[in-house]
Formats: structure tokens, C-alpha cells, sequence
């Protein structure tokens, strides 16, 4: 199987408190090495804590952020220079707000234009056309391309998001937290559509979101990310069913369930860790019931066949 996106060591570092005269305050890595591979078609799930790292992630994917270190390869093209243009044809990005994420002076119609012109330098038949051919995929009546992003629901507005998107025939589609800010009834549309154009159009996907039932409807592997590092990944059925690592188990156990009541998760802290001052071996030793000598000591790395945890004492 072919490989659509492949992060080789990819991290992100933050300088905090710069000074016109001396050296900074100091320095937050909030994505260590990240090294994934996700082949085409599949739904690679990516969850964690506010914090950990998700959605620095997602914005470097799509050239928001400069990378420190490592690299993005696309269908075996590297991005590191890559000309923005060059960007917007291969990965795409839908945000979690849908409405605040539409330029409110623009009418629907002219931020779809937008990617057909800048990107492949349509005229204007041939962007109507092309904008007729998406609108019919997302479910949207034409009508609504001369009104304005604030005209419209929740739902509908990420319709249009999502549309803008595929405007650019990306194949790679970054959803961060796309049905977050959604009524219920509404997330379950907005994630059927999203089904089927993965179906239909032969598109990847990178979903983003700390809802973890959400993300195990629709992942085919899902990577937990804990304080900027991966400290699982696996299928999605094995991850949240027989989770390897004690930090995916508070997760699942964390997260509400309706006829449950909710309960102190197992652990001796509750907060992440001081970014500005990292603690020693395993960041997350100080919320873990299995700490020993070791995890002070060292960093684990992701092991395993498959299904690969970072730990020194696996849950399997």
C-alpha cells in the first residue's frame, strides 16, 4: 500500500520570553520527534489532552508552522521548501470553528473561488462548474454561495469548510476537531459525509479530537499523543479495548460514558507537566501508578509490532 503522508522525527520548539538583549526564558518542545507513516486512504485518529500537542501538529502538516526539525513527505515528495501552492494541492485543512474559519466580508461563492484561481487558475466557467460539482458532494444547495458565513448554521458552515477544502483536490485533509463545536444530531452528518467522500474521492485523513468515542467510529489507527510525544498507536479497536499504555487507559477511563457516573481517574497527579521545566525520564511517571526506578531515569520509546506503546511497564 502506498504512502500518502510520512512524518520523519518531525518536533516543534517554542522560544518563551524573548528578550531584545540576553537569552530567552526558556524554551517549550511542544512536539517531540514524531516519526508516523499513514497510508492512502486510511484514517489515522490523533488524541490527547488540551496540551499535548495535537494541533501544533496539524499546523505544521499544512505549512502554518515552521517545523524545528525533521520532515513531511507527501506521496514521497518532501514539503520543507515547498512552494505554499504546493502545499494547497496535496494537504488541506479543516478547522474546528467552522464559522470564524470563513472570512465574514467574503460571500460563500468568493472563498470558494479563492482556491480555484489562486491554485489552479481557473476562469471563471470553469469555477463554476467546479463549484456546482462540489457543493452537490457536500450536500449544499447553490443558493447559498451569495450569502455570507454568519447566515449560516454550524453545520452548514463546516459543509462549506469542508468543501473549501476539497476546492484545492487535495487528498490529504488535516480535520482538526471538525464536529467539536456541533450539536450531536449534526456530528453525525458532518462524520457520514465525511465517510462517504473518503469513499467516493480516494482521500487520507488526519482526525484530530479528544473525544474518543468519536475518534474510534471513525480511525482506522489512532496515535495518543501525551505531553508533545506519541505514547501509543495501533489499530483503533486494539488502542481503546487493550490499551498498552497506563496514560490511553486514564483516557479511556476519563471519558464520560451516559449511565456512568464519572469517577477520580487512578493515578497519584492529575496535571501535565510544567513545560518550562520538564521533569526527568518519563513525562508522565508522576500520573502513573506503574512508575518505577527506570521511568525517572529514561525516556521509553515506542515498541512493539503494530501496536506500539512508549513504556517501560505495558499494560499487556
Amino acid at each position: 500500500m502506498s504512502i500518502a503522508l510520512k512524518l520523519d522525527a518531525l518536533s516543534k520548539t517554542f522560544v518563551v520570553g524573548k528578550q531584545l538583549f540576553g537569552p530567552p526564558k526558556g524554551r517549550v518542545h511542544a512536539v517531540h520527534p514524531v516519526t508516523l507513516e499513514v497510508p492512502e486512504g486510511e484514517t489515522l485518529g490523533i488524541v490527547g489532552e488540551s496540551g499535548c500537542g495535537k494541533s501544533t501538529l496539524a499546523r505544521m502538516l499544512v505549512g502554518l508552522l515552521e517545523p524545528t526539525g525533521g520532515s513531511i513527505e507527501i506521496a514521497g515528495k518532501p514539503l520543507d521548501n515547498a512552494d505554499p501552492a504546493v502545499f494547497g494541492k496535496r494537504i488541506q485543512y479543516v478547522f474546528q470553528d467552522p464559522i470564524s474559519s470563513l472570512n465574514p466580508r467574503k460571500t460563500v461563492r468568493q472563498i470558494m473561488e479563492t482556491p480555484l484561481k489562486r491554485l489552479h487558475g481557473m476562469d471563471k466557467a470553469q469555477r463554476d462548474r467546479r463549484i456546482s460539482e462540489i457543493f452537490a458532494q457536500v450536500n449544499l444547495r447553490e443558493e447559498f454561495l451569495d450569502r455570507y458565513p454568519h447566515e449560516f448554521s454550524g453545520g452548514q458552515a463546516q459543509r462549506i469548510g469542508i468543501a473549501r477544502a476539497l476546492a484545492a483536490e487535495a487528498k490529504i485533509l488535516i480535520l482538526d476537531e471538525p464536529v467539536s463545536a456541533l450539536d450531536v444530531s449534526v456530528q453525525a452528518q458532518v462524520l457520514n459525509l465525511l465517510a462517504e467522500l473518503k469513499q467516493r474521492l480516494g482521500l487520507t485523513y488526519l482526525f484530530i479530537s479528544h473525544d474518543l468515542a468519536v475518534v474510534e467510529a471513525v480511525s482506522d489507527r489512532v496515535a495518543v499523543l501525551y505531553f508533545g510525544s506519541v505514547v501509543e498507536v495501533g489499530k483503533a479497536e486494539d488502542v481503546f479495548s487493550n490499551p498498552h499504555h497506563p496514560y490511553t487507559k486514564l483516557l479511556a477511563e476519563s471519558a464520560p460514558v451516559v449511565g456512568r457516573a464519572l469517577t477520580a481517574p487512578e493515578g497519584r497527579e492529575t496535571e501535565l507537566p510544567d513545560p518550562l521545566n520538564p521533569p526527568k525520564g518519563c513525562a508522565f511517571r508522576a500520573r502513573c501508578p506503574y512508575a518505577g526506578e527506570r521511568c525517572a531515569e529514561e525516556v521509553p520509546q515506542l515498541t512493539g509490532e503494530g501496536h506500539q506503546a512508549a513504556c517501560f511497564h505495558p499494560l499487556r
